[in-house]
C-alpha cells in the first residue's frame, strides 16, 4: 500500500543526513577557509616590499653621495670656466698709480698685460719685473684689481745729482745710483756731481749725495755744484762763488743747521761775507 508523505523513519533519516552533512562540515574547520589564501597572499607581499625598501635604503646614501659628487664637480666646473675662460674675470684695464716722469702710457707699455686675457693668468712677478726694467722706476707693485684690472704702483726714483762720463750725463739718485740719461738741461734742483767713479759702490759719491740730501731746502738750492775726491773730502759750491768745505760723512745734520745759520747770518747782515766756509769740524767753524 502506497503512502505519501513522510514517515517517521523518514524524518529520522533525514536528521541524521543533516546531522552527519553538519558533523562533515565541522570536521573541515581546520582546513583553509575561502580567506585565509587571501591572507597568505598578503603577507607575501608586505614581505617582498618590506624587502624592497631595505635595497632602497641600501642604495639612497649611495645614490645621495653620487649626487653631492656630482653637485661638486658642476660647481668646480662651472667655477673654473668663470675664473679662466669666462670674459667676466678677464683684463679690461690697467691702472697706473705713482708715475711722475713717466706716462702711464708709458708704463702700460713696458708692462705688456694683453686685454682680454684671463685676470687669473697674469703673471704679476714678470709684469713687476718688465717695469723695474725702466730707468725711473725704483720700486713697484704690481696686484690684481678683481674683477677685471691690473693695478700697478711705482716709485720713481728722484734726482738729486748729475754726472758726466765720457760726454754721457747720467742722472743720480738719493743712493747713488745712475738711472737715466740726460741730453738736454737737468731737472730743477738736480745739482753737477763731480766724483772719480760715480755709482753705488763708489764711497765719494754715495758721500756727495748724502751731503745734498740732508741740506735743508733753500740751501740746497744756493748749491751750483759738488766735488768729492773721497768719502772724507767734500767740498760745495754755493750762488755767489761761496764755498762750502763740508769734510766727511760725520754730523750730517749738525753740519747741515749750522751752515743754514751762518747763511741766514750773512745774508742779514750780521756776520761779514766769507769766500770760504769751513763746516767739516761743526764745533769749531772758520770763515775765510
Amino acid at each position: 500500500m502506497s503512502r505519501s508523505g513522510l514517515t517517521t523513519r523518514d524524518r529520522i533519516r533525514g536528521r541524521g543526513g543533516v546531522r552527519g552533512q553538519g558533523g562533515h562540515q565541522g570536521a573541515g574547520r581546520g582546513r583553509p577557509t575561502g580567506d585565509q589564501p587571501v591572507r597568505a597572499g598578503l603577507a607575501g607581499v608586505t614581505a617582498l616590499r618590506t624587502r624592497r625598501r631595505g635595497r632602497v635604503r641600501a642604495r639612497t646614501p649611495r645614490r645621495r653621495l653620487v649626487q653631492v659628487l656630482v653637485a661638486v664637480l658642476l660647481v668646480a666646473g662651472v667655477t673654473t670656466w668663470l675664473v679662466l675662460a669666462s670674459p667676466l674675470l678677464s683684463v679690461r684695464g690697467v691702472a697706473v698709480d705713482g708715475a711722475r716722469t713717466l706716462t702711464a702710457e708709458e708704463v702700460r707699455t713696458a708692462a705688456g698685460v694683453t686685454p682680454g686675457q684671463a685676470l687669473l693668468r697674469v703673471d704679476t712677478d714678470a709684469v713687476a719685473a718688465r717695469v723695474a726694467a725702466l730707468p725711473p722706476v725704483a720700486s713697484v707693485e704690481v696686484v690684481r684689481g678683481w674683477p677685471d684690472s691690473v693695478v700697478i704702483t711705482l716709485t720713481e726714483r728722484l734726482p738729486v745729482a748729475v754726472v758726466e762720463q765720457d760726454g754721457v750725463r747720467s742722472l743720480v739718485d738719493r743712493t747713488g745710483t745712475l738711472y737715466d740719461t740726460v741730453t738736454g738741461p737737468a731737472p730743477d734742483g738736480v745739482v753737477p756731481l763731480d766724483v772719480p767713479s760715480p755709482g753705488t759702490g763708489d764711497r765719494a759719491t754715495r758721500a756727495a749725495v748724502q751731503v745734498l740730501t740732508t741740506l735743508p731746502d733753500p740751501v740746497r738750492a744756493s748749491v751750483t755744484d759738488v766735488v768729492a775726491t773721497g768719502a772724507d773730502d767734500v767740498t760745495l759750491t754755493l750762488t755767489g762763488g761761496r764755498t762750502v768745505l763740508w769734510g766727511g760723512q760725520g754730523d750730517p745734520e749738525r753740519k747741515a743747521r749750522v751752515l743754514a745759520a751762518l747763511l741766514a747770518q750773512i745774508e742779514a747782515g750780521t756776520l761779514e761775507p766769507a769766500s770760504t766756509i769751513d763746516v767739516s769740524v761743526p764745533d769749531s767753524v772758520v770763515l775765510r
